[in-house]
């Protein structure tokens, strides 16, 4: 039997910065294309489980040790990533201290997702306004969105 072509897979964080005021996440300028602000990730490692990814890979871009809360959703649009078809599993987490850039990250941002004046400023890569808006609806409801 042969092995299926399957979508590469990430994990995505939403990093809220509990020791500011309004809890402000963390988004990442990207160092390589696409090009624009991103929430932290990348793809996870042969071996390593999602939730390893996600702490790897916002330490590895923030700088930032996290707490993972929540699992947010399951992103799968073949058109979220014009590279190729990822899935990415987007974490809700927690962490203190300064953000920093580094790795894939050219600059950090902290800043109120859900204050829609705010955002519109920064331009947003891959599907991550989607997630956002997601994220902003479970801070306000409580309420897990069904993304795909």
């Amino acid at each position: 039997m042969s092995r299926p072509e399957t979508p590469l897979l990430t994990v995505d964080i939403i990093i809220e910065m509990h020791d500011q005021p309004n809890r402000p996440i963390v988004l990442i300028e990207r160092k390589y294309q696409p090009h624009g602000w991103a929430i932290p990730g990348g793809f996870v490692d042969v071996g390593e489980t999602v939730s390893t990814a996600a702490v790897r890979e916002a330490l590895e871009e923030t700088c930032l040790e996290v707490t993972l809360d929540v699992l947010l959703g399951c992103y799968s649009d073949p058109s979220r990533d014009d590279r190729g078809h990822t899935v990415s599993l987007v974490y809700i987490a927690h962490a203190s201290g300064e953000p920093w850039a580094a790795d894939d990250a050219a600059n950090v941002l902290l800043l109120n997702p859900c204050n829609e004046v705010e955002l519109a400023k920064v331009p947003l890569a891959f599907d991550h306004e989607r997630i956002l808006a997601d994220y902003c609806c479970y801070r306000q409801t409580g309420q897990i969105a069904l993304p795909d």
